[in-house]
């Protein structure tokens, strides 16, 4: 059973006991989160398309740990000129533990 689900915009496909990262959200760790808008759902050979929501479904899961993503090198630069800028960037992840899909 897996379902698509917009998170902060994104949407993820999502399965039971499996690990996501999505943007950091704003929920402590260890709080219990509720995702509403379930673009799918897959159960079996029953297969539900929202228009755009499928409506009654929602995903649950669990916040596990704010993260970091690994850092991304960003490196200007002008031939001939003289100009080399190098800035670094990491993404803040938010770890969720999907616990469960209904219907």
């Amino acid at each position: 059973m897996y379902a698509i689900v917009e998170i902060a915009g994104q949407q993820f496909k999502v399965e039971e006991n499996k690990y996501i990262y999505t943007h950091k959200l704003d929920s402590e760790e260890g709080a219990a989160v509720e995702f509403e808008k379930v673009l799918l759902v897959d159960n079996a050979d029953n297969v539900s398309v929202g228009a755009p929501t499928v409506e009654g479904a929602k995903v649950t899961g669990k916040v596990l740990a704010h993260v970091k993503g690994e850092k991304v090198i960003v490196f200007k630069k002008k031939r001939r000129k003289g100009y080399r800028v190098k800035n670094g960037h990491r993404q803040h992840f938010t770890k969720v533990l999907i616990e469960g899909i209904s219907n």
